[in-house]
C-alpha cells in the first residue's frame, strides 16, 4: 500500500466505527459515538405522513487525526517515519490496532502519520542527520583507550616493586576508570539513562572480584590468606581490551537491525529478523573474548584465564546493551545478584571457621572442590549472563529499542 493509497483508506474510514466529533478518543482507548441526527434526536420519528429523511452525520472522525493529536510530540520531534513507529510500539500500539485504522501494519500508519503532521513550513520528510565520519572515529579510538591504558600499567607494575609498584596500581586504576567512561560516553554503547551508584558500585566490585577473588577464596579454601595472595592480572587485561570489540559489536547489531527496521513491515516480521542479529554480535564478542583472554595469559606468563572472565565479559556487555536502550532495571537487578553471590561465597569462607559454622562453606567448598575457585564466578556470572541473554532477546527486538535519537551517531 502507498502512502496515498494509506492517506486515502483512512480518510475514508466511516463513522460506524470511529464516527463523532473531531478529536474524539479512538484506537485502543475506544471507538467514538454513534451519528446524530439534526437537532440531536437519534432516529426519532417525524411528524406524521412526512416522508422520514436520512439521518445527517456532523462529518466522520479521522482516525488517523485523532491518533496524531494523541501522540503530537512524537509526530513532531521525529525524523522519520521508523521513529513513529518504534514510539507508537512502545505505547502498545500493534499491527492488529493499525488494521482497526484501515492501515496493515504500525510501519504504514507511521508512514502516513509522518506525512501529515505539521511542521511549521518545513518540508515533509527531512532527511536523516548526517553521521559524521570524524564523530565515529572518534568512539571507535575512544573504544581502545582502556585497554591501552590497562596494558601500560600491568607493564608498569610489571617493573616495579614496593612502594613504587602500590603508586603505578592506584595510578593505572584511575587511568583505566577514565578511560572506560570516555568510552562509554561515546558511540553505540553510550547512554542518555541515568545509572544509579549501586549499579555501578556492584560493576566494580564484579571487576575487583576478577582481579582479587578467586585468589582470595583458594586462600581461605586453604586456611589463610597468610600473606598476599596472586593477582590475577591477565582476566582484568583481557576485559580491559574487550572494550572496543564490544562497542564494535554493538555498532554493527545497531546498523543492522536499523536497516531491518526500514525493510521490514511488521513488527513480529522485525522481531523474527532482529533475534539472529542479536545472537551472531553476542557470539562475535564472546569469540573475541576468548581470543583476547588467551591472549592476555601467554602474554603475561600466567595460567590460562578462567572461565570467570569470559562469563563476566557477556554480563557486562548484555547489560550495557540494555542500559544504552533504555532498559536499565533488570541490568541493575542481574548486577546486584551476581555481585551478592559472590561476595556470599566469600562470606561463607570466612565464617565457617566460627564455631559450629563450618558447614558455612559446604556449598562452595564442594563446588571449588569440583571444578576450582573459578567455578563460583564462572557459575555465577554465567547464569547471570544467561537470564539478560533472554531478557535481551525479548526487549531489544522491539522497533522502540531501535529509534534513534536526532544526531546520534552510529
Amino acid at each position: 500500500m502507498s502512502l496515498g493509497e494509506s492517506a486515502a483508506g483512512s480518510a475514508a474510514a466511516g463513522a460506524g466505527k470511529l464516527a463523532g466529533p473531531a478529536g474524539a478518543p479512538c484506537g485502543d482507548e475506544g471507538d467514538a459515538g454513534a451519528d446524530v441526527a439534526p437537532g440531536g434526536s437519534s432516529g426519532a420519528p417525524g411528524l406524521p405522513g412526512a416522508a422520514r429523511k436520512p439521518a445527517a452525520r456532523r462529518g466522520a472522525v479521522d482516525p488517523v487525526k485523532a491518533l496524531m493529536h494523541r501522540h503530537r510530540e512524537l509526530c513532531e520531534r521525529a525524523v522519520d517515519p521508523l521513529e513513529i513507529a518504534a514510539g507508537l510500539e512502545a505505547h502498545g500500539v500493534t499491527d492488529r490496532t493499525a488494521a482497526r485504522f484501515r492501515h496493515r501494519d504500525v510501519f504504514s500508519l507511521a508512514e502516513e502519520m509522518y506525512a501529515r503532521v505539521p511542521r511549521d513550513g518545513e518540508p515533509a520528510h527531512r532527511a536523516m542527520p548526517s553521521k559524521s565520519p570524524g564523530a565515529r572515529a572518534d568512539w571507535a579510538a575512544l573504544a581502545l583507550l582502556p585497554g591501552a591504558l590497562c596494558a601500560a600499567t600491568v607493564v608498569g607494575l610489571r617493573g616495579t616493586d614496593g612502594q613504587p609498584r602500590l603508586a603505578v596500581a592506584a595510578v593505572g586504576a584511575l587511568a583505566v576508570a577514565l578511560g572506560l567512561r570516555g568510552a562509554l560516553r561515546r558511540g553505540p554503547l553510550s547512554t542518555s539513562h541515568r545509572t544509579t551508584s549501586a549499579t555501578r558500585a556492584w560493576t566494580c566490585w564484579l571487576i575487583a572480584y576478577a582481579l582479587l577473588g578467586d585468589g582470595l577464596l583458594s586462600a581461605g579454601l586453604e586456611g589463610g590468606p597468610e600473606g598476599p595472595w596472586p593477582l590475577a592480572t591477565a582476566p582484568l587485561l583481557a576485559l580491559a581490551l574487550a572494550c572496543a570489540p564490544g562497542a564494535w559489536c554493538a555498532h554493527l547489531f545497531a546498523v543492522r537491525a536499523r536497516r531491518r527496521l526500514t525493510a521490514s513491515r511488521g513488527l513480529e516480521e522485525f522481531a523474527a529478523s532482529v533475534q539472529p542479529l542479536l545472537l551472531g554480535a553476542f557470539g562475535l564478542f564472546l569469540c573475541a573474548l576468548v581470543g583476547l583472554l588467551a591472549l592476555s595469559a601467554a602474554a603475561l606468563d600466567e595460567p590460562p584465564a578462567s572461565a570467570g572472565a569470559g562469563a563476566l565479559g557477556a554480563l557486562l556487555l548484555l547489560a550495557r546493551l540494555l542500559t544504552a536502550r533504555g532498559f536499565t532495571h533488570a541490568p541493575a537487578f542481574v548486577l546486584a545478584v551476581a555481585g551478592t553471590a559472590e561476595a556470599a561465597a566469600l562470606a561463607t569462607v570466612f565464617a565457617s571457621r566460627l564455631p559450629g559454622c563450618s558447614f558455612l562453606a559446604t556449598p562452595v567448598e564442594t563446588v571449588a572442590g569440583a571444578w576450582g575457585p573459578s567455578a563460583v564466578p564462572a557459575l555465577t556470572c554465567g547464569a547471570a549472563a544467561l537470564v539478560l541473554l533472554i531478557h535481551s532477546t525479548r526487549t531489544l527486538t522491539r522497533a522502540s529499542a531501535h529509534a534513534t535519537p536526532s544526531g546520534e551517531p552510529l
